[in-house]
């Protein structure tokens, strides 16, 4: 079977897809996977490095509001089109499944166009306008949160990496702790604004950093690949890197979280077991404070506005719930099993029915 996976720009469209991909290949060594992204995005890194074969379309935003760049849509659409579809013509996929974004609604059209089984799963709590095009050429439509207002929505959970839905933090603590030069004997705070990392969390936490360090709690802090921070070096460790790429070793050293809250951040993080401080992006249609409402009325996270994120509210706020340990054990508890860690195998068995079904919707 061949099967052709639409998505990226981002990781939070990425890293579901190499997920899926994993999983229609255990399940059925044979399936050939194909991936369809840009030369921009960051699956243009990802895909090769995963040892998937990558197909490029030109990059088409879909504006939000009117302006140039709205009126220029049409006709960056049809030469995007017209690529996937010679993408299609030439992998011939029996199946096409896409993850959302301006890389999909190509992959969408050219499905439509030629009679293919479409397989389109949703990220966030609030479709985006790609899934909401998407949803209406298929019955096979899979979400990641149970609410989320799509047609013929099954949820499915997000897929992520089995490196993280099945790993053991307690049995990697000892490697993580060393590997980012972390103390045993200290609580310690992961800060993550995501793939580019996030300029708000990082002043807000740096800020704090004397304030946490008084109360003994090390950070191990990723700023993102674009971003610098200077900590001043003390006793108690403060951890700066661009990138991350044991994710599983960052959550396993972990005792809480401060991070967006993305699709992908919130499955793992919560899959995981640990508390979150949570604070959705700003901009956008709202999905990120969706997306964490789950675990937040579950007990397993405090959500915080990204205006209200500031250097004095992380001194006032983290340290005493960094250092307290029964409430951590307890929101840790109650964030594990919210959202399900099996997306990518359920996915996966919804991409080998729709296949099996031929070109019916």
């Amino acid at each position: 079977m061949r099967v052709l996976l639409a998505g990226g720009g981002s990781a939070g469209h990425t890293s579901p897809l190499l997920a899926t991909a994993d999983a229609l290949r255990r399940l059925d060594p044979a399936t050939e996977v194909t991936c369809l992204g840009t030369r921009e995005g960051l699956e243009a890194r990802l895909v090769p490095e995963a040892g998937l074969p990558l197909e490029v379309v030109p990059r088409v935003p879909l504006p939000r509001r009117p302006g140039p760049d709205l009126l220029r849509t049409p006709t960056r659409l049809r030469a995007a089109r017209a690529a996937a579809l010679e993408v299609v013509d030439r992998v011939r996929p029996d199946v096409i499944v896409g993850f959302g974004g301006y890389v999909s609604v190509p992959a969408y059209l050219a499905a439509r166009k030629r009679g293919l089984p479409l397989v389109v799963h949703e990220g966030n709590a609030i479709p985006g306008v790609a899934n909401r095009l998407g949803a209406r050429m298929t019955t096979h439509v899979a979400t990641s949160f149970p609410d989320t207002a799509l047609p013929h929505a099954v949820c499915t959970g997000l897929p992520i990496r089995r490196l993280i839905s099945t790993m053991d933090r307690d049995a990697l603590r000892a490697e993580a702790l060393a590997t980012f030069g972390l103390r045993a004997d200290l609580p310690t705070l992961l800060v993550t604004g995501g793939s580019q990392g996030a300029a708000r969390i990082n002043a807000a936490v740096s800020g704090a950093a004397a304030a946490l360090a008084a109360a003994g709690v090390q950070v191990l802090h990723v700023v993102g690949p674009k971003h610098e921070l200077a900590v001043p070096a003390g006793e108690v460790p403060y951890v700066v890197l661009n990138y991350v790429d044991r994710m599983d070793l960052a959550y396993a050293a972990a005792d809480a979280v401060l991070c967006r809250s993305g699709s992908n951040t919130v499955t793992e993080v919560s899959g995981v077991g640990l508390p979150a401080i949570y604070v959705p992006l700003p901009i956008g249609n709202g999905e990120q404070s969706l997306n964490a409402r789950p675990v937040i009325d579950a007990g397993g996270g405090l959500l915080v506005a990204d205006g209200a994120l500031t250097p004095e509210w992380v001194t006032a706020s983290v340290p005493a719930l960094l250092t307290d340990r029964p409430r951590l054990a307890q929101m840790g508890a109650a964030a594990r099993g919210v959202v399900p860690l099996d997306g990518d195998e359920k996915l996966a068995r919804i991409v080998l029915a729709a296949a099996a079904d031929g070109g019916s919707r």
